[in-house]
C-alpha cells in the first residue's frame, strides 16, 4: 500500500504526487472524476483545492471527495519515465 505525502497542481486536471518511497508521479484525473463526489472537480477552482489529508495519507478535496493512494501510484506516471527530473 502506498501512501502520499505531497501533492503540486500542475495543470488542467493534472497533479504532481509525491509517494512514501520517494517516487513523483503525474496523475491526470479528469478521466476519472465521474460520479456525484467528482463531478464538481472538474471546475478548476474547486480541483486547485487539493491537498494531502495525512490521517488518510492520500489527496483530498474541499467537497470532501478523496482518491485511493494506490490507484494514484498506479495510474500515474513516474518523472523518470518522462524523462523529466
Amino acid at each position: 500500500m502506498h501512501f502520499v505525502r505531497e501533492v503540486e497542481y500542475l495543470s488542467e486536471h493534472k497533479l504532481l504526487v509525491s509517494f512514501e518511497d520517494g517516487s513523483r508521479r503525474q496523475v491526470d484525473l479528469l478521466p476519472h472524476l465521474n460520479g456525484p463526489i467528482f463531478e464538481p472537480l472538474k471546475n478548476i477552482d474547486n480541483f486547485k483545492t487539493v491537498k494531502v489529508n495525512p490521517e488518510l495519507d492520500t489527496i483530498v478535496w474541499n467537497n470532501g471527495a478523496d482518491m485511493s493512494p494506490d490507484f494514484l501510484y498506479e495510474i500515474g506516471v513516474s518523472q523518470a519515465e518522462r524523462g523529466v527530473r
